[in-house]
């Protein structure tokens, strides 16, 4: 077995083969193993040797034009053995159609044009994300943070869920299943009745943490560099991104502010297909990826598994007073806090939280209930979303939803998608009542919306997405929300808002309170998708810029 993984370049045209190979050698060789095949067939002979030696296969590149095999049927047939890889068709322009119909049927992650010299321009960007994205997702291996916890404790799993949604490499250990993990806390004079337990390569550890000392261990959070900003983000969605991104990019000092990792609620789709301008669609984590990477770039501070308790205004200036009694002062305020899943309020529900029954679908329920029969409650994009991520894991996926069709709720591109999976049910006019479990989920009753047809089914994962509740508390008495605790803005608050100081009216985006902004879902009137999102954080800058000029 090789420690270096490969990439794999396949085409049956010696002098086009010899080109691409030799371009994703001379700029990839020195970390990855670059092979070449001449056809189909070739390719999967040694797809499958390697995969016998052991070895990793990061990508996967093949032209489409293909005699006997072609380049979607070759990429199709390797998610037999290489289901991790990233796959990318080498097109011609006239072949457009084959591309897009290989992403929705072969799994393929992008298509690249021919010609495409020059490499640094038209192969390479995309190699670069697309190699980066399976270098992300390829984390349990790493040694570097372990944690050792009881499986179905809700603690153990909410640290591994963090740190996946963060992007940290880490490898978890099960104290009941795996003998390692006593004896690594043996070795660390640690004792195995207080976990879940963190440790680290330098030899130190933490017992029992909350994220939010996680993130400071792991330099997540962050201290101030200066006494004040010029604007502070709260909350990491992409709202709260692209105001990162706009206003450290238009010479803002700009600092975000995030509970929990960056992406938000968006941030757990396995996969935004609606995006503009990502054909293949994208994943809420690759999105959130890029774009802390692009506001790190213009000089954005992030912060993350930080949390504002309350907010104090100063004249022009607002101080956020943090959870931990840190304060921070800014001349404007975007917040961008989002929303989160509306708990299921039902006996048994909360006790087994994180222990069989979740908010949110991510990697860590994902391998924890590989090859189980898991439950949706919810009929949303999010509901959806979730439904076409899990179905790659589960043995059955079954939504079940209170509307009569799923179309009254669910976009239809996604209606579209879960009819094609064949592990995936539906099951409507339903709701759950209770759940059950000792240490873990063994049962939900459920019953038709009306309280008839009741039953007990048996169930190790359900997973919750009924409705939003707006993060808004910590404003309490300072900005006017609608009853639902979505905050009001522009027109909606009046020409003169109570206690407002200014001549001029509240700008669009701007709450009751002058220098305060709303982006996002957290916004009463907002559009909840993705690049509604983005756009009003965007906006919300070019207010700033427009409060800052004065009246």
């Amino acid at each position: 077995m090789a420690e270096t993984p490969y990439l794999v370049v396949v085409d049956d045209e010696p002098a086009v083969r010899v080109a691409v190979a030799r371009d994703v050698r001379q700029k990839y060789g020195d970390d990855y193993n670059v092979v070449d095949f001449t056809g189909g067939n070739e390719a999967l002979d040694g797809l499958k040797q390697l995969h016998l030696q052991g070895d990793r296969v990061a990508l996967i590149l093949a032209d489409q034009r293909m005699p006997e095999v072609t380049g979607v049927e070759l990429l199709e047939a390797s998610r037999d053995i290489y289901p991790d890889a990233r796959r990318a068709l080498l097109t011609a322009y006239s072949d457009t159609d084959a591309a897009i119909a290989a992403i929705n049927k072969a799994g393929v992650d992008y298509y690249i044009l021919k010609p495409w010299e020059p490499p640094e321009e038209r192969l390479y960007p995309t190699l670069d994300d697309l190699l980066e994205r399976w270098e992300g997702a390829y984390v349990m291996a790493y040694e570097g943070v372990r944690i050792v916890g009881a499986r179905w404790s809700r603690d153990f799993h909410d640290l591994q869920a963090f740190l996946i949604r963060n992007q940290v490499p880490f490898s978890a250990m099960d104290i009941d299943s795996d003998p390692g993990a006593g004896r690594l806390l043996t070795a660390a004079e640690l004792d195995p009745v207080k976990l879940p337990v963190v440790l680290y390569a330098d030899g130190t550890n933490q017992v029992q943490p909350s994220t939010a000392e996680l993130a400071a261990q792991l330099g997540l959070a962050g201290e101030p560099t200066r006494p004040s900003y010029d604007l502070v983000i709260v909350g990491g969605g992409p709202a709260g991104l692209a105001a990162a991104v706009y206003g450290a990019s238009e010479g803002l000092s700009t600092l975000l502010l995030e509970r929990e990792a960056p992406g938000g609620q968006a941030g757990q789709s396995a996969r935004i297909e609606n995006y503009l301008g990502f054909p293949i669609g994208l994943s809420g984590a690759d999105l959130a990826r890029r774009a802390v990477t692009q506001a790190r770039r213009f000089g954005a501070e992030l912060w993350v598994g930080v949390e504002v308790e309350s907010m104090k205004v100063e004249g022009p200036f607002k101080t956020l007073v943090l959870t931990d009694g840190r304060e921070l002062t800014s001349q404007a305020v975007v917040v961008a806090t989002g929303v989160s899943y509306r708990k299921l309020d039902v006996p048994g529900c909360e006790a087994l939280t994180g222990a069989g029954v979740y908010y949110g679908a991510s990697q860590v329920e994902a391998n924890i209930h590989r090859d189980e029969d898991m439950l949706i409650l919810g009929g949303g994009n999010s509901a959806g979303q979730a439904a076409v991520y899990l179905a790659g894991f589960a043995k059955t996926v079954t939504i079940l939803v209170r509307a009569a069709t799923l179309e009254e709720t669910m976009s239809q591109y996604l209606v579209d998608d879960l009819g094609q999976i064949p592990n995936v049910s539906v099951r409507t006019e339903v709701e759950v009542t209770a759940v059950h479990g000792e240490n873990r989920l063994e049962a939900v009753d459920i019953e038709a919306v009306g309280g008839a047809d009741a039953e007990t089914v048996q169930a190790k994962a359900l997973f919750i997405f009924i409705g939003q509740a707006p993060r808004t508390d910590w404003l309490d008495g300072q900005v006017m929300r609608d009853s639902a605790d979505f905050i009001l803005t522009g027109a909606d608050c009046g020409s003169r808002p109570t206690g407002w100081t200014l001549s001029r009216q509240p700008l669009a985006l701007e709450s009751s309170l002058p220098g305060v902004f709303v982006a996002g879902d957290v916004r009463h009137g907002s559009i909840k998708r993705v690049a509604s999102a983005v756009g009003e954080g965007a906006m919300a800058v070019r207010m700033v810029h427009e409060h800052r000029a004065g009246p």
